[in-house]
This record gives structure tokens, C-alpha cells and sequence, in this order.
């Protein structure tokens, strides 16, 4: 009797751990999932994906009018470098489960600099995760202009252009004349005051 007690509180164990560990398997994340832009499905001014095949369900939580719950697998893209991944139910309560990255993308692709919540920061030092925590619950951490987030540092013509621009791409667009100045400032004002030396 003690045997089968024990063997059916092994196995009661032994399944949720496994099925956890095959969902976190399914969304094992590197380099290769981030992709350019323009391949990706455009939703208003942000991209969406989904690296579980369930881009419909991604795409139904972005173009709803009232928010949602985005599936596990859900790629979100404002710009190239930044980008936010649904994980399976149980990855991060803090995070609702989404997972922030920062990358640096070049003509062969992208490379994961930073990933987590904690340590991953926007071009203008701007933690990803304290900034998205602040969308109403309805929204899932997903900011726009009306979600609750702060407003961020660019302007629409510049995100256009950054978008526009993503060297991964090898078919983008010709910039119109309000993004190239968009672009053109917004690189002056990242590199910086000039030094007089």
C-alpha cells in the first residue's frame, strides 16, 4: 500500500513539473527570433509576432478596442532594439509573464545584448519594464498613447524612420523628408554635445 502511495504522489509531481518544463522548452529564445521589422504583422504604429504559432490570437489581444491577455509566444516590436516576449503562465508574476529585451541589429540580424526585466534599458537609459508597468491591467504592459504609460521621447515621424530604417530589412522603404530630419536629429542627439577639444 505504501508503494502505490508512493509511486501516485510521484507521478502527481512528476507531471506538472514535466509539462512546465516542455512549455518553458517551447519558448527557449535566442537570437534567431528576432527578425526584421517588416516581416513581422504591423498593428497601428507597433509590430506583433508570435513564436508558439498562435499569431492570431496575438494579433486579436492587439487590435482589440477594449485590451486582453496576450498568448504565450507574443512578440511585441515598437523598434528594432527593443523588443517585449509573452512567456507561459508562470514565468514572472511581476512581469505578467512578459520578458524585456535590448538588442543590437546589423545587416545579419540581431544579437541579444541584455534580456530579463531589471537591467534592460531604452537608448535614453529608461528601464523597458518600469516604464511598461505602468499600462492599465487591461492592456497587458503594452503602452500606447492612451494606456497609461509615460509618453516616450520620440516623435511619431522618428519611430516611423527608425522603423523604416531596421538594417535587417533588405526592402525598406524610401524615407519621407519629415523622417529623414526626424532621424537626422535624433542621431545628433544621441552622440552627444560635441567636445571642443
Amino acid at each position: 500500500m505504501l508503494r502505490i502511495l508512493l509511486l501516485s504522489l510521484l507521478s502527481l509531481s512528476f507531471v506538472p513539473t514535466s509539462i512546465a518544463q516542455d512549455e518553458q522548452a517551447a519558448l527557449s529564445i535566442d537570437e534567431s527570433n528576432f527578425r526584421c521589422l517588416s516581416e513581422m504583422s504591423r498593428v497601428r504604429g507597433f509590430f506583433v509576432d508570435n513564436l508558439m504559432d498562435d499569431l492570431d490570437g496575438t494579433l486579436a489581444v492587439a487590435n482589440s478596442d477594449v485590451g486582453g491577455v496576450y498568448p504565450p509566444g507574443s512578440v511585441v516590436q515598437l523598434v528594432p532594439t527593443e523588443v517585449m516576449v509573452k512567456h507561459p503562465k508562470g514565468f514572472n508574476a511581476a512581469t505578467r509573464d512578459w520578458e524585456f529585451f535590448e538588442l543590437s541589429v546589423d545587416e545579419s540580424g540581431s544579437n541579444i545584448d541584455k534580456r530579463g526585466f531589471v537591467d534592460v534599458v531604452n537608448k535614453f537609459g529608461g528601464n523597458c519594464f518600469a516604464c511598461h508597468v505602468q499600462a492599465k491591467p487591461e492592456w497587458d504592459m503594452i503602452c500606447e498613447q492612451d494606456h497609461g504609460c509615460d509618453p516616450i521621447q520620440l516623435t511619431r515621424p522618428a519611430i516611423s524612420a527608425i522603423q523604416k530604417t531596421d538594417p535587417r530589412c533588405s526592402d525598406n522603404p524610401e524615407l519621407e523628408v519629415e523622417e529623414k530630419e526626424a532621424l537626422a536629429a535624433l542621431l545628433k542627439a544621441l552622440a552627444g554635445p560635441v567636445s571642443a577639444e
